[in-house]
């Protein structure tokens, strides 16, 4: 991904203002993929009060740099975001694609400082967590700890599969489970399982699975010509879904 996105991304941040917290956890419709199931009205009314507010972060913004203090980790609500790390010539390297109902700022647990930026690829709020809180709670009912466990295997899951996507697949195998993963994410979220559109440009998604440009380009239209895809710019339907699952060879396509 390196476009206006990227060079907005690579100046200087505007101030994120965060607004006061008006919709809880509990009514939010994306709480079957934030909050642990099961959960007493006592533990879902302590959870409420842990995200105290939301930020807007507009496109191209980034919601933290590398080197920037950990405090918090952030619950995607509405947009997109990407997450990347310079390489030593200055180029930015896409390590993931985050949707609503998805953590960012995991990254800054083990050193309080985080390791990556996170840039919004189009409008976007996001709920703060504050660390020292979640790990207060998480101490006083198992639930809420067996959840945020779930979620840090979750994240090794994914990079486990950008590992092998990058260690083992052809550009088409990477293209097609990239896809396939992406669509899988929108359907939890109620989406289409067959049509999306592409938040992310050629060049961001090139970076992100270890491909040039032009590859990736040459991919898509070789999807198209061969059945697999109708695209449209970065509107894109799945038409031979079986012919795209087919060409992983059976590989689980768990990358973020």
């Amino acid at each position: 991904m390196l476009t206006d996105t990227a060079t907005s991304a690579m100046t200087a941040t505007s101030p994120i203002k965060p607004e006061p917290f008006k919709v809880a956890c509990s009514s939010c419709n994306l709480r079957e993929l934030c909050l642990p199931v099961g959960l007493s009205q006592e533990n879902i009314d302590q959870i409420d009060s842990l995200v105290g507010q939301r930020k807007q972060v507009p496109r191209g913004e980034a919601l933290f740099r590398t080197g920037d203090v950990f405090q918090s980790i952030f619950a995607v609500r509405t947009g997109f975001f990407k997450t990347c790390v310079s390489s030593e010539d200055g180029r930015d390297q896409v390590t993931g694609f985050q949707m609503a109902g998805e953590l960012l700022g995991l990254d800054g647990i083990s050193g309080d400082r985080h390791s990556c930026d996170a840039v919004a690829l189009e409008d976007s709020q996001v709920c703060v967590i504050p660390f020292s809180r979640l790990e207060e709670l998480s101490r006083e009912f198992n639930e809420l700890q067996r959840q945020f466990h779930k979620i840090m295997s979750r994240e090794i899951v994914r990079d486990h599969g950008v590992m092998l996507l990058l260690g083992s697949m052809r550009a088409e195998e990477r293209l097609a489970a990239f896809l396939l993963n992406l669509t899988q994410r929108l359907q939890a979220r109620g989406f289409s399982a067959s049509s999306l559109v592409l938040r992310m440009t050629r060049e961001e998604i090139g970076s992100y699975l270890g491909l040039k440009l032009e590859t990736v380009s040459r991919t898509f239209s070789k999807f198209q010509e061969d059945g697999l895809l109708e695209v449209k710019q970065r509107q894109i339907r799945i038409v031979n879904l079986p012919g795209l699952q087919q060409l992983v060879n059976g590989t689980n396509c768990a990358a973020n």
